[in-house]
C-alpha cells in the first residue's frame, strides 16, 4: 500500500489527525525537518515508528505538543528553567528534556525517566497537533541514520509504503533539527545544537554545559536523539575536511584531483564562494549558499546532500563550518554524517 499524500487544507489535516488518533503514522512538516508522527501515548503506535524507520529502541523520540500548556500531559515536576525557556522559545525549534509523566510509554524515552518535548512553530504542524488532540511522538521522517528530510519527496524516497500518510507542506524553513537542552541537570546541558543557538539560550538560562558521552549502566538508552556518533549520513561516502580555511581548500583541491585521476566520481558540497575555486574540474557540485549566511546553508544542507547522493558518486567532499551561532549545528551535522574526517594542519 502506497503512502497517501495529503495537502494542507483543513479537510486533509482532519484526515491526518484521525489517522494519528487511530494509531497510524503520519509524516508532517515542522519548521526544522519533516517529522514522522505517531500517538505518543499509544504503545503500538510508538512501536510502529521504530519499525518504520528501522530505529533502535535505545534512541528516544521527541514528543510534540500543540501548546506549552499541554506540557503537564507528558511531564511532571517541571523545572522552573524549562518553564522559563518555554516562555521565551516556544513555539520554536527548541526541545527540552524534563521528567517523564507516567502516562508516557518508556519506549518513547528509551527507558529513561526523562522525556524530550517541544512545541513546533510550523503552522501545519500546529494545526495537526490541535486537530489530533493528542501528544505526538515524531522523530525525523527518514530511514534511521539517513540524511534528514526537508521535503515531502525526501520522506517518500525513504518511507513510501511504510506509513499511512504524509502532509506535503513544501520545504521546511530552517532545515536542521531542533536544539535539545536537558533541564534536569545543573547547569543545563546542551545535548544537540540546532535551530536555537547556544548564545540565545545562554542569554536566558545562564551558563550551559556541553554534553560528553558517558556510559550509564542504570539507563537503557540515550537521553536525547541526535547523540549517535554516525547519523544524518548520505548513502555514499562523505569526507569532511577540517582546519584553517586556506589549508583546507588547498587539501580539497589535491584530494579532488587525485580522486579524479583515479577514475572516481566526486561531488563537492561547499559554500558558494568555495565552489568557484573548483569550477575547472569535472565534478558534481551542490552549493550551500554564502558562507556568511548560516540560515541559508542550514536550509540547503540536507537537500544538497540528498541531491549529491542521488548521483551515485564515489565520494562527496565537504568542509567544516564556523562554530558560532547556527554554524555550531551545521558543524555537528556534518561531523556525524561524515564517514571520514580529514584534519588539515
Amino acid at each position: 500500500m502506497r503512502t497517501q499524500r495529503l495537502d494542507t487544507s483543513p479537510q486533509a489535516i482532519a484526515v491526518a489527525a484521525e489517522l494519528l488518533r487511530r494509531g497510524e503514522l503520519v509524516a508532517f512538516p515542522t519548521e526544522t525537518v519533516y517529522g514522522l508522527g505517531g500517538h505518543a501515548l499509544d504503545q503500538t503506535a510508538v512501536a510502529a515508528i521504530f519499525a518504520a524507520k528501522g530505529r533502535p529502541t535505545s534512541d528516544p523520540l521527541i514528543v510534540h505538543l500543540a501548546t506549552a500548556a499541554d506540557l503537564p500531559r507528558v511531564a511532571v515536576d517541571i523545572p522552573p528553567l524549562a518553564t522559563e525557556l518555554a516562555t521565551h522559545f516556544w513555539p520554536g525549534p527548541l526541545t527540552l528534556i524534563v521528567p517523564r509523566h507516567p502516562h508516557v510509554p518508556r519506549a518513547v524515552t528509551a527507558g529513561r525517566e526523562t522525556v524530550a518535548v517541544r512545541v513546533p512553530s510550523h503552522p501545519v504542524a500546529h494545526a495537526l497537533l490541535v486537530a489530533a488532540g493528542v501528544p505526538v511522538a515524531a522523530p525525523s521522517a527518514n530511514r534511521f541514520g539517513h540524511t534528514s528530510p526537508t521535503t515531502a519527496d525526501h520522506v517518500l524516497a525513504d518511507l513510501d509504503g511504510r506509513i499511512a500518510a504524509i502532509i506535503d507542506g513544501g520545504p521546511t524553513p530552517i532545515g536542521i533539527e531542533s536544539t535539545v537542552l536537558d533541564c534536569t541537570t545543573n547547569p543545563p546541558t546542551l545535548l544537540r545544537p540546532g535551530g536555537i543557538s547556544l548564545e540565545a539560550l545562554t542569554a536566558v538560562a545562564g551558563p550551559i554545559q556541553t554534553y560528553h558521552r558517558t556510559t550509564n549502566k542504570s539507563e537503557t538508552g540515550f537521553v536525547s536523539p541526535g547523540l549517535l556518533d554516525r547519523h544524518y549520513a548520505p548513502d555514499h561516502e562523505l569526507w569532511l575536511f577540517s582546519g584553517p580555511l586556506p589549508d583546507v581548500l588547498h587539501r580539497l583541491r589535491i584530494e579532488t584531483e587525485t580522486a579524479l585521476a583515479a577514475g572516481l566520481r566526486i561531488g563537492l558540497l561547499l559554500p558558494a564562494e568555495d565552489l568557484m575555486l573548483f569550477d575547472d574540474l569535472p565534478v558534481e557540485m551542490e552549493s550551500l549558499g554564502p558562507a556568511t549566511e548560516p540560515e541559508t546553508m542550514a536550509q540547503r544542507l540536507y537537500a544538497a546532500l540528498r541531491a549529491l547522493d542521488d548521483r551515485h558518486l564515489d565520494r562527496i567532499f565537504t568542509r567544516d563550518l564556523d562554530e558560532a551561532g547556527l554554524g555550531r549545528a551545521l558543524r555537528d551535522r556534518l561531523r556525524r554524517a561524515a564517514a571520514r574526517v580529514v584534519f588539515v594542519n
